[in-house]
């Protein structure tokens, strides 16, 4: 699903006027229609106390279309009139005027704290957001801002239109108490980057997109800068098997890594890269780690260094398809000398993560070594020592587009939302739970994407789809474990049940089974 930018939206917004011949307020219609079909599926008439924000802007337009449809349909609703600003759009006065056709008590209008301080809002009643919108472009007034803070204090559901008032679409906040934090977000048909970030997914509560019927060219040609993969985008990227295949057409993946009490990285790491199709696995680790993986996983072949507990020289006369590098492989002094001397000398297609990170954080001049399209895989902490601190999530995507920009390497920012960069593209997942922040998580997905590459998918491809199927495992182990019991091993043994649900069908509510019975 594409992520259209503010700019973008209000471009869609004018051509479908234009293609579609309608007026601006038909389109606001549309909107504040889809929002009280929503509400009024959920709610079948029950007189829950709504009090409906409007702003002055178009989103208080749709607002108001909203509060019309809910006055004449017999809901007990409240509007109110946020009055912010002298300027109000040409579409919003239409619809106060609309709205004044359909009840006697017209919208209460706020100018300042005292208009709302006698404002009683009980904890079982529902506040619909709809003060600002995309526009919103500075920080509101303060009483505006004590305003959302009595929304919060209410604890009422907030249901927010578009989305949370305060919040940019492309900057970060500077005060959180200025924000409406929104218990449900409905989104006017994509939803938008600000929903997936760590530091402003918290106003957005749950979300959902309505159609509101943009031109569907526009839609479709329009190229985005982010994009969000669910099953629909990862589908077409699945490279199927031929009946007359044999191992040598899936690749050789090697794990490279470990030291001293941390094989059991390359464990994780090789299982993983078999579990995901590679043909050939070979881990190359310290002789520390010889014995236990070959007793553990039979089906991969183990090399070793000369040193006992760590790595200390690079050298094989292998030459596999592509190598994981970095997991549990230590930063001694001896390992860094060689890990630098490989570096200046592979080839190979790369995916590095853990320590491999770290040692290119450290020595910076080695990113220019990189192979094209290398995959690094940092946690937060090693994607800090990468590219440097962040005030902000905004300031950190702009670091690691400049670094992929820079190097031409793929970067994974992970997270609840993990996030594939690769120049200015942003790739966002939707699978996963927080049962993934264990040890050896990240591991199984370096030994994922190495044995996608191995099968021949791009480094962006591997890393966009090994992302999906390692959260999608994930999410398939919770049937068995809870949050808190899911291990790392889990997510290997369910790879397969993760590939097999690409082509399951959705499961249709039972509602709908009864019916077709």
């Amino acid at each position: 699903m594409k992520l259209f930018s503010k700019e973008q939206i209000y471009e869609g917004d004018k051509l479908t006027s234009e293609r579609q011949n309608i007026a601006s307020t038909e389109l606001m219609e549309r909107a504040g229609t889809q929002i009280f079909n929503w509400i009024h599926a959920r709610m079948q008439g029950a007189q829950v106390p709504i009090h409906v924000f409007c702003g002055i802007g178009n989103n208080g337009g749709n607002g108001l279309v909203l509060a019309r449809h809910l006055i004449t349909h017999g809901y007990n609703v409240v509007t109110y009139i946020v009055n912010c600003s002298d300027k109000r759009t040409q579409d919003f006065l239409i619809n106060y005027d609309h709205i004044k056709n359909v009840t006697k008590k017209w919208p209460e209008m706020l100018s300042c704290k005292d208009d709302f301080k006698a404002i009683e809002i009980g904890k079982d009643d529902i506040i619909v957001d709809a003060v600002f919108g995309l526009g919103f472009n500075r920080e509101p007034n303060n009483w505006v801002a004590e305003l959302f803070q009595k929304f919060k204090a209410s604890k009422a559901f907030t249901l927010a239109i578009d989305i949370p008032s305060g919040l940019y679409t492309d900057e970060a906040i500077e005060d959180e108490s200025a924000v409406v934090f929104a218990n449900y977000t409905l989104s006017f048909q994509s939803p938008k980057l600000v929903f997936f970030l760590p530091d402003t997914a918290k106003f957005i509560g749950q979300w959902e997109v309505l159609d509101i019927g943009i031109d569907r060219e526009y839609l479709v040609q329009t190229e985005t800068k982010a994009e969000l993969i669910s099953k629909l985008e990862v589908l077409p990227l699945y490279k199927p098997r031929e009946k007359f295949s044999h191992k040598g057409d899936f690749g050789h993946v090697m794990i490279l890594g470990g030291s001293y009490g941390k094989i059991g990285a390359v464990n994780l790491a090789s299982r993983a890269a078999f579990s995901s199709g590679a043909g050939l696995v070979t881990a190359f680790v310290p002789k520390c780690g010889y014995q236990s993986l070959q007793s553990s996983i039979p089906e991969v072949m183990v090399l070793t260094d000369s040193t006992e507990t760590h790595i200390s020289d690079i050298n094989f006369n292998l030459e596999p398809t592509v190598i994981g590098i970095g997991v549990g492989l230590g930063t001694t002094e001896k390992t860094v000398k060689t890990f630098k001397e490989f570096l200046k000398n592979n080839k190979t297609q790369l995916v590095i993560d853990a320590d491999g990170l770290n040692i290119l954080s450290q020595h910076k001049t080695l990113l220019k070594h990189l192979p094209k399209q290398t995959v690094l895989t940092p946690h937060p902490k090693e994607l800090e020592r990468l590219v440097g601190k962040w005030s902000n999530d905004f300031e950190k995507l702009e670091k690691v587009q400049a670094l992929s920009n820079e190097y031409d390497v793929v970067v994974l920012i992970k997270g609840a939302n993990s996030i594939t960069v690769y120049k200015d593209k942003l790739y966002i997942n939707t699978t996963g739970n927080p049962g993934m922040a264990t040890a050896g998580s990240g591991d199984v997905l370096t030994g994922i994407i190495s044995g996608l590459i191995a099968q021949g998918y791009t480094p962006l491809s591997a890393t966009i789809f090994g992302v999906y199927l390692h959260g999608k495992s994930a999410d398939i182990s919770l049937k068995n474990c809870g949050f808190e019991s899911l291990m790392a091993s889990n997510i290997i043994k369910t790879i397969g049940e993760a590939y097999i649900d690409l082509f399951k069908e959705p499961e249709q509510p039972k509602k709908e089974q009864e019916e077709q019975k």
